[in-house]
C-alpha cells in the first residue's frame, strides 16, 4: 500500500514538470529536480512516467504501473514532489506537447517550467512541436558541470532558459545492471523503491 499524500491545491503555482521512464526512479533524479526547483523557485515538481518514450521505442520497459508505483513511494514523504499518471493514461507513445496540454488544463493558472537534461536540449528541435512545447512552458535546461554544451541557434526563445544542478553519476541503466547481477542499490534508490524492487523482482 502506498501512503497517500495531498495533491497540489493552490493552483496559482510555479511547476516543475520532470518526465522520463524513470526505470526506476532514483536519488539522481530527485537531487537534479530539488537543484532545479531551487533556482526556478518551484513551488511544486510533478514526476511524470512515460507510457512509451518516443526515444526508446526500441527498448523493453518495466510495466507503466510499476514505474508508476517506484515513483509514488520515492516522493511519498518530500513536499516538493508530485506524481502525474498522465502519460500512462493516455497510452500510446508519450509526447510532450501532449502531457503539457493536459497539465495547462489541469492547472490553468499555474507557470509551467519543463525540466530537461542538456541530453535532451540537443535534440529538442527534433521533439513534436518545439513550439507548442514554447506556448504551454518555460524550458529549464539543467546544466550538469563537465556537459558538453548544446548549439543554442537549433532553437531561439526566451522561454528556453538554464539552470545549474549537481552532477550525479546515477543512471537507471546501471542500477539494472547492479540488480541483474545481485548486487547492492541501497545507496542509488530510495528504501521504498529498492524494497518494491526485491518484492516484484524487477530487473532479474
Amino acid at each position: 500500500m502506498i501512503p497517500e499524500k495531498p495533491g497540489i491545491t493552490n493552483r496559482n503555482m510555479r511547476i516543475g514538470v520532470f518526465g522520463g521512464s524513470f526505470d526506476p526512479p532514483h536519488n539522481g533524479h530527485l537531487i537534479v529536480a530539488s537543484d532545479a526547483a531551487r533556482g526556478l523557485r518551484l513551488d511544486r515538481v510533478i514526476l511524470v512516467p512515460s507510457a512509451m518514450p518516443p526515444h526508446k521505442l526500441g527498448r523493453q520497459l518495466s510495466a507503466p504501473e510499476d514505474r508508476l508505483a517506484m515513483c509514488r513511494l520515492a516522493v511519498v514523504e518530500n513536499e516538493l514532489f508530485e506524481v502525474s499518471d498522465v502519460e500512462i493514461r493516455r497510452e500510446g507513445v508519450s509526447y510532450t506537447v501532449d502531457t503539457l496540454n493536459e497539465l495547462k488544463r489541469e492547472f490553468p493558472a499555474g507557470e509551467l517550467f519543463l525540466l530537461i537534461g542538456m541530453d535532451n536540449y540537443i535534440e529538442f528541435h527534433l521533439w513534436r512541436d518545439p513550439g507548442g512545447i514554447l506556448e504551454l512552458a518555460t524550458v529549464a535546461v539543467m546544466e550538469r558541470p563537465g556537459y558538453p554544451g548544446a548549439d543554442p541557434e537549433k532553437v531561439e526563445s526566451d522561454r528556453i532558459i538554464r539552470v545549474s544542478v549537481r552532477q550525479v553519476d546515477i543512471s537507471s541503466t546501471r542500477i539494472r545492471e547492479l540488480v541483474g547481477g545481485g548486487e547492492s542499490i541501497r545507496s542509488l534508490v530510495p528504501a521504498r523503491v529498492r524494497r518494491y524492487i526485491d518484492q516484484h523482482a524487477l530487473y532479474r
